[in-house]
């Protein structure tokens, strides 16, 4: 396993003898990076690739770089000093980071206009990361692990190197709603490169819901839920997503905790805060934490309730930004100034009611202040995950000898609470804590107030569910279930045929069955001239003509082919559709000998001259004054979705309507006709964009079945067919012709070609680009046909034929 993210999980200090001026690496306990490898099992070999947190000069870069991967198996990305600052302080932090976290940049002093080269900075660095994993991996037994928004396009880089890499992604930030994403003008890029995964990882249902929000409205991909699992199907490859909140490390908290020191401190913060509620704020001093709302609402707690002065202790512990700016500064400013008003106004000798700690701590402070706290606050107003409510539950069950330092049974139940922001990560994980909105400072206060003002049993009992479910959902946890789902992801890869295309970040990957394979026009065109009883069937939508064209109508080109195959008395041609038969008589007046199939085969009329005909029983549409006013009522209530009334058929079209919004309509109008058509002969399907009521059994397979029979009537049997279709609807004709050869309605020797459009899963095997190399394959055959009827004409027995 190689786990790439932005830093690699280690301390360094520069020796400063002064004969040697060296560098000592130690293992940073704290990174996500280095925790997570307990859950990937022993026989996994864990590489990291990523950049040091200290600056190493060129002439010492290498000699690093040896030490590292031979004494910790890391592979470091030395990127220079000022490539570094745009990558990192430029695009990372002044462009992902606030938009991630719902800041437009709507003002130069909010996060600055998008610069584009500080996104060549990023995409930069991301190659530079990309020849460091190429560095180690092997392709084909090697899963690669990339974390966080720092490494977003490293995804397509690794894919355009490794056609099948075992790939995934798990974002650690919130992904923000499609409103506030489509804005970043790199929107696309970022996509894509992410798709180029197999797996992406989320800490909430929310974040995977926004991100496939976006790929459904900027991609046009949209998404599948099978057997639990979510999935993507792009290009032939199916992007599942992960969602599962990262845990903590129990072993390194609990260690922590029984360490001497942390008796000590315990033993003095008890002594300290002796006859005092302490309720504790952990956060990193930025914008997003939320720190001086949370200070503002304790304000408002002790103006409305004077009997907590003197008895409540807000301890504020604010670690350093990891960002730098204007927006820091303003915090520290206004954090400062709030502390200092709250201590004017309700402080008094012996009593500090803000404690406010802006140096760095040693962890096993931090732990004891959780351990001494009867509450803890977090009110970021947007934070993707947010350990610090796990481990102040772990801390809070203590220890026994923690018990004995505070004086309590340790055979008692321990108890916790928790006010946490709804707009954190963890939050929903949480179901005891008091959820609150931050920017509401009133409610905030009156929280606060209930937290203290909880019975005990129903502390405990918080706390109980708390602490079973951090205890059993901790980081290793995480990391096995994240290695398990990107194990099942890629376990296709070896069985499929996989090609690149695109250029740049456009690049991606396809991926089709061995036996899915490009139609040679050469290789069909020569079936086509030795054999003499050919079946040709095409649907029209989307194969000859394109869906989104605003004049459907064939061009003169396509009829010209049409009638040149049709003339061919080897041939039998057949085209299907879904429109009615009237647009089609119009549209194909002009074609003598072509059979068509209308509302997709519940007409049909073998030649120009013949009537219209339908396989079905005469019927009743008496389900169409049923189900027409239901599609009435979602046509009001959906903008730019419409009716279109068939003969057999009734089709509610959402094409043209918002995507998510159509989309959700449509599931809910399928549901709604199922149930008033459920005792009609009618079926109800749902399709690209549309909802299809028509007859049961009316499918396109029928047309092909007809086909069939019309040449069976000839007592001939088929030893050429071409199928030919572009969606879902087609995939019936398409196992109808494949299955013909078993059933005896096809010739021993009979070639069968069933193509798609586009490279996509289908019954077919064979697929075609686009509706332009359709028609370049059939001016193939309609040319054969003509030289062949050319060397007839010409032949000695024709022209004796002629003069007799």
């Amino acid at each position: 396993m190689i786990i790439v993210g932005n830093q690699l999980p280690l301390r360094a200090h520069r020796r400063e003898s002064d004969g040697d001026k060296g560098w000592d690496f130690s293992w940073d306990e704290d990174s996500l990076l280095l925790q997570l490898k307990d859950g990937l099992g022993e026989d996994v070999e864990v590489i990291y690739v990523g950049c040091l947190k200290e600056e190493i000069d060129v002439s010492e870069q290498e000699d690093v770089a040896q030490t590292l991967l031979e004494t910790f198996k890391c592979v470091p990305a030395f990127i220079p000093s000022e490539l570094f600052s745009k990558f990192y302080h430029g695009f990372c932090k002044q462009h992902l980071w606030p938009l991630f976290h719902y800041m437009l940049p709507l003002s130069p002093d909010l996060g600055g206009r998008f610069d584009r080269s500080l996104w060549q900075a990023y995409v930069s660095v991301n190659k530079i990361f990309a020849d460091k994993v190429m560095e180690v991996i092997t392709p084909d037994d090697d899963f690669v692990w990339v974390h966080d928004y720092h490494l977003m396009v490293l995804p397509t880089f690794l894919r355009k190197r490794f056609n099948r890499v075992k790939l995934g992604f798990f974002l650690h930030s919130p992904f923000p709603s499609s409103e506030i994403y489509r804005t970043l003008p790199v929107r696309v890029e970022l996509l894509r490169a992410l798709l180029n995964s197999d797996l992406i990882g989320f800490h909430t249902f929310d974040y995977a819901r926004h991100f496939l929000s976006c790929c459904s409205r900027m991609l046009g991909v949209s998404y599948q839920s099978k057997r639990g699992y979510i999935g993507l199907e792009y290009y032939g490859r199916t992007v599942s997503i992960k969602i599962l909140p990262v845990g903590i490390h129990m072993g390194q908290l609990r260690s922590v905790l029984d360490l001497p020191e942390t008796e000590t401190k315990v033993a003095q913060l008890r002594d300290k805060f002796q006859g005092k509620t302490v309720l504790l704020g952990v956060d990193d001093m930025d914008i997003f934490k939320g720190i001086s709302l949370k200070l503002l609402a304790f304000e408002q707690l002790l103006t409305h309730h004077p009997d907590k002065r003197g008895k409540v202790v807000l301890v504020q512990i604010a670690n350093p930004a990891r960002g730098r700016g204007k927006d820091v500064q303003e915090v520290q400013s206004e954090t400062y100034a709030t502390v200092a008003r709250i201590n004017h106004v309700f402080g008094k000798p012996g009593y500090e009611p803000v404690v406010l700690i802006d140096t760095s701590l040693h962890f096993y402070e931090r732990i004891a202040y959780y351990v001494i706290a009867e509450c803890c606050l977090v009110t970021a107003v947007r934070d993707g995950m947010n350990l610090i409510p796990y481990e102040y539950i772990v801390c809070r069950q203590g220890t026994d000898k923690l018990d004995e330092t505070l004086d309590l049974n340790p055979s008692a139940p321990k108890k916790s609470m928790l006010v946490v922001s709804e707009f954190i990560g963890c939050s929903p994980s949480l179901s005891g804590a008091i959820r609150v909105n931050p920017w509401n400072t009133d409610a905030v206060a009156e929280a606060m107030d209930s937290a203290m003002m909880v019975p005990e049993a129903e502390k405990q009992m918080r706390h109980e569910k708390h602490y079973k479910y951090v205890s059993s959902h901790d980081v290793a946890y995480w990391a096995h279930s994240f290695l398990l789902d990107l194990e099942r992801a890629c376990r296709e890869h070896i069985r499929r045929r996989c090609w690149g295309i695109g250029f740049g970040l456009g690049f991606r990957v396809i991926a089709l069955d061995p036996s899915f394979r490009k139609l040679s026009v050469e290789h069909i065109v020569s079936a086509y001239r030795r054999t003499k009883n050919r079946a040709i069937l095409l649907d029209y939508d989307g194969t000859m003509t394109s869906q989104s064209a605003a004049d459907m109508s064939p061009t003169a080109e396509a009829i010209g082919i049409l009638n040149k195959l049709c003339r061919d008395p080897k041939n039998v041609v057949f085209v299907v559709s879904g429109k009615n038969k009237e647009i089609l008589t119009r549209w194909f007046t002009s074609c003598e000998n072509l059979a068509i199939g209308a509302e997709h085969g519940y007409f049909l009329r073998p030649q120009n001259s013949s009537d219209w005909e339908t396989c079905f029983v005469c019927q009743d549409f008496y389900w169409k004054q049923i189900a027409e006013p239901v599609m009435q009522l979602y046509t009001e209530t959906t903008d730019g979705s419409f009716i279109e009334t068939k003969e057999s058929a009734l089709v509610w079209n959402y094409q043209l309507a918002d995507p998510d919004f159509g989309s959700c309509q449509a599931k809910e109008l399928h549901d709604h006709l199922e149930s008033v058509l459920a005792n009609e002969p009618v079926s109800v399907k749902s399709g690209q964009h549309i909802v299809e009521v028509k007859p049961q059994g009316v499918n396109k397979g029928l047309v092909a079945e007809r086909l069939l029979a019309m040449m069976r009537k000839k007592e001939v049997l088929p030893d050429f067919v071409l199928c030919i279709g572009d969606d879902r609807s087609d995939e019936d004709m398409f196992e109808v012709i494949m299955s013909a050869k078993d059933d005896g309605s096809l010739s021993p020797v009979a070639e069968v070609f069933a193509c798609t459009v586009g490279q996509k899963p289908s019954k077919a095997k064979y697929y075609l680009e686009d509706i332009s190399e359709i028609l370049r394959m059939f001016q193939g055959l309609a040319d054969a046909s003509e030289q062949s009827a050319k060397s007839v004409s010409f032949s000695p027995q024709r022209v004796l034929i002629d003069k007799v």
